[in-house]
């Protein structure tokens, strides 16, 4: 049985390690270690005797909650089927203009939805090498902005007066008037939080901007650098939101967008009815009241998260990158894969590739930050593999 680019396989790694997948320790998708949320499964469970009807075709309610969470008019959101579904018909949209430019390395699903509508791909690198950068990781405290040597920075790009600019100009000398741009920020594997006032200026560049906010809940209000609140200054801009990661429901699938209510209504044509069941609904609009839960997790991250940076970061051949997110991408000496595969065998823990990630390979690898007990098993089962390189 092949890994597939995902992190998540549980039944893949189960197969390797010979053990049931309950016993894995999933280091490999980025969901939070906190959730799902008791509001959520109580919200699910009140819904059971509704399963005999449709859902409300319009999502009313969840759209209701979503305007009241975000401070938007219910028509500039639309919730889907996760994220997934959202970038599919993003990818559609985008499919339509001269090109696309994508931030590399990206996460897999941008070039599957770019390619399902033979959209044209233009590839911009972020320079891994170079420090700068904004994130936390190693910092050991709760701010954002670090600028230590371990951060990522844009290469040399699009004529802008950013400084370092974003994006790398391909060899192409399209007119980016009729171009679109997809990102996400903070950015999938590396976890660089890019600032709205180094995004901003595309917005009145590119022809469309579609920006993948999955992880940007993890962050608190005061830190985030979110373009939801340009939602309705610019029409060119999509904001695409996940609610499985943070609220840790990645099997109810349900994300959103948030864009220009006429190209809502446009997408809204474009795919199947009730793409949104009725249990995830429910927990979504419970999820999204539940302030006790995010700021449990607000709190949780931060400590969690430098715990695992500075024992990896003690681990001889390994060297971990800051990140803004649940997340922290680490590039080793050695051979990830061998690493991998000892980790599952000897360990029943499960570290993410990056294969799929053309510029990273067998060097580099990706784990989610879990609690801290969790955390401790990881690195104490490294810090025994890595003296057999």
């Amino acid at each position: 049985m092949r890994q597939k680019a995902h992190g998540g396989n549980l039944t893949w790694a189960a197969a390797l390690a010979g053990c049931p997948p309950s016993a894995i320790l999933d280091f490999s998708a980025s969901i939070s270690p906190l959730g799902p949320p008791n509001s959520a499964i109580a919200a699910i469970t009140s819904q059971l005797g509704n399963l005999k009807h449709y859902p409300d075709p319009d999502y009313s309610e969840l759209r209701q909650a979503l305007s009241h969470f975000h401070q938007l008019p219910p028509e500039c959101i639309l919730p889907g089927n996760g994220s997934a579904e959202l970038l599919t018909l993003a990818g559609k949209e985008l499919s339509h203009l001269a090109a696309t430019t994508l931030i590399t390395p990206a996460f897999g699903d941008y070039y599957r939805a770019l390619a399902a509508y033979d959209a044209k791909v233009l590839e911009c690198p972020i320079d891994l090498k170079r420090g700068g950068g904004r994130g936390t990781g190693g910092q050991g405290d709760k701010g954002t902005g670090g600028q230590g040597d371990n951060s990522f920075s844009p290469s040399p790009c699009l004529p802008l007066s950013l400084s370092p600019p974003l994006l790398v100009s391909p060899s192409s000398c399209l007119p980016l008037s009729q171009s679109g741009l997809l990102l996400n920020n903070p950015h999938n594997p590396t976890g660089k939080l890019f600032s709205v006032e180094e995004i901003l200026p595309y917005l009145e560049q590119f022809a469309l901007v579609v920006v993948d906010e999955a992880f940007m809940d993890f962050l608190p209000p005061d830190e985030e650098q979110s373009l939801i609140g340009l939602i309705q200054k610019y029409p060119n801009l999509v904001v695409l939101r996940s609610l499985t990661k943070f609220y840790s429901l990645p099997g109810l699938r349900l994300g959103y967008a948030i864009a220009h209510p006429d190209r809502l209504s446009k997408w809204q044509l474009w795919r199947d009815p009730w793409p949104v069941n009725t249990l995830a609904a429910a927990a979504a609009i419970a999820a999204l009241g539940d302030k006790k839960f995010q700021s449990a997790t607000w709190e949780w991250l931060p400590p969690a998260r430098n715990q695992l940076f500075q024992g990896l970061a003690k681990l001889p051949g390994l060297q971990p990158k800051d990140s803004a997110a649940n997340f922290l991408l680490v590039e080793s000496e050695k051979s990830v894969c061998q690493l991998q595969e000892q980790l599952l065998k000897e360990y029943q823990i499960y570290i993410r590739d990056c294969l799929s990630f053309k510029e990273l390979g067998d060097r580099y690898f990706r784990v989610a930050v879990r609690s801290k007990l969790d955390n401790q098993r990881l690195l104490t089962a490294l810090k025994a593999l890595v003296k057999q390189f």
